[in-house]
């Protein structure tokens, strides 16, 4: 679309501009956290008591090895945010599904909503946010919005003007324009964020962005072509309530800050939260100004001591050579690691870089599936059934390294099995490529895949 053309060229004229950075190098070998990691909950830290309690019964749905422990011991090490129980976790998959969850939030809030997204269309789906947004805030219910320049640059100004004249405070991230930058101009990089946040009780977030290009389901059984005729795209969710959703705030109300934005008008950003659920789950945000991104880190180290299984579903799979080495050291030591990448793709350039990975990852044992009858965009890990993450990080140079990103590890079984089911449908609808295969393919291609490599450290 009209949309998505501009935005691709405004990147590949911008992407020259930036300055190199570089992912740090992590030692398999990571030391766990000396001590027991702690649990903290709505109120704050649960006791030592508490907090082991919890902790077993997640470690005893676990397979009967150290598998949990290990994880919890390395995720600990390597991220500092904190580990909170009582949570309810809800998975959702595909557009029509998580708009309607989206839109049910956007009408139950009563004090505010914050909105954070890359991309914000002026299509059908853009209107209906718009017009929902626009009555809540008509109703009292102040809206926040946290809109990426590139990203929205082919939204009309005057779309966006509708939202400021009803009230909604706007703010536009990092813009292209240097006159308009208020926290300094940094134009490679980008707010790829999507996070949803109704009366601080409630958070969505996950690769959906607010476009028509979700508009069809993307399962053959009860799927729909979009109304223009074209693949529907494939996306993951989480909807999650309770205390963990005060730390996904805060990530909203940073950005904020750090851009300049205009003073927030006094809301309850910080309600009361109780525990809604069973689920322990941690918020990770990542951003170019931390020393290295969380996100990475805790994704390494946590196929780094994988043991049973890494499954990966991803949209723009362009690896740097660490986390391309630690899936072939995982599959060297027997460890199941499947990937559902694109069959399509919205980005050539991003599409043949990722491909020019798939000799050396197959002649490793990494088994590869490209999704067909939709467009991959989810971001997905689950890693020996007990550690689960969904976001917005794509498994890429530009991910870890020049955006601002923000995902969600869940812990534990149970939740793991219905990623793992969301998998397995993945796996059905997709096609299984084999090294023979694909070392039989045209002369046409493996150009494409070297050109484009060329430039994977700025996709």
């Amino acid at each position: 679309m009209l949309g998505t053309s501009i935005r691709f060229l405004a990147h590949s004229c911008l992407v020259l501009l930036a300055a190199c950075s570089s992912l740090p190098v992590i030692n398999p070998d990571l030391a766990p956290a000396p001590s027991r990691p702690q649990v903290d909950g709505a109120r704050g830290p649960l006791s030592t008591a508490r907090s082991r309690e919890i902790l077993a019964r997640l470690e005893r749905a676990a397979p009967a090895t150290n598998i949990f422990e290990r994880h919890l011991a390395l995720e600990q090490a390597v991220s500092d945010s904190p580990l909170l129980a009582g949570n309810r976790v809800r998975l959702l998959e595909d557009g029509p599904d998580t708009y309607r969850a989206m839109f049910a939030a956007i009408q139950a809030a009563r004090d505010h909503i914050n909105l954070e997204t890359y991309i914000l269309e002026d299509d059908e789906v853009g209107q209906r946010f718009a017009d929902a947004l626009i009555g809540k805030q008509r109703q009292g219910v102040q809206v926040n919005l946290i809109h990426d320049s590139v990203g929205t640059i082919g939204t009309p100004p005057e779309f966006l003007q509708r939202l400021r004249d009803a009230g909604i405070r706007t703010l536009e991230f990092n813009p292209v324009n240097p006159l308009t930058a208020k926290a300094g101009w940094d134009v490679n990089r980008r707010d790829h964020r999507k996070l949803l946040i109704a009366d601080g009780r409630s958070v969505f977030l996950g690769g959906i962005n607010i476009s028509s290009v979700y508009s069809g389901g993307s399962f053959s059984r009860g799927s729909k072509i979009r109304p223009d005729g074209k693949l529907p795209w494939r996306d993951t969710d989480l909807q999650i309530e309770g205390p963990v959703v005060a730390e996904f705030q805060k990530m909203f109300l940073d950005t904020w800050r750090k851009q300049k934005g205009e003073p927030l008008a006094p809301r309850d950003f910080f309600p009361t939260l109780h525990a809604q659920g069973s689920e322990v789950v941690r918020a990770i945000a990542s951003s170019p100004d931390d020393p290295a991104s969380q996100i990475y880190l805790t994704l390494i180290s946590a196929i780094n001591s994988a043991e049973t299984e890494i499954l990966l579903t991803n949209a723009y799979f362009v690896p740097d050579p660490q986390l391309r080495e630690a899936l072939k050291a995982a599959a060297a030591r027997g460890v199941d690691v499947r990937l559902v990448l694109p069959g399509s793709t919205d980005s050539a350039l991003v599409f043949h870089a990722g491909r020019s990975n798939y000799d050396d990852l197959l002649g490793a044992g990494v088994r590869i599936f490209e999704r067909r009858k939709a467009l991959m965009h989810s971001k997905t890990a689950l890693i020996d059934g007990v550690w689960s993450t969904v976001g917005s990080t794509n498994l890429d140079w530009r991910s870890f390294l020049h955006n601002d990103e923000v995902n969600a590890v869940v812990l534990g079984a149970g939740f793991g099995d219905t990623l793992r089911a969301a998998f397995e449908r993945d796996i059905a609808n997709s096609e299984e490529i084999t090294l023979e295969q694909w070392r039989g393919r045209s002369i046409d291609l493996r150009v494409m895949e070297t050109f484009s490599r060329l430039w994977q450290y700025w996709l």
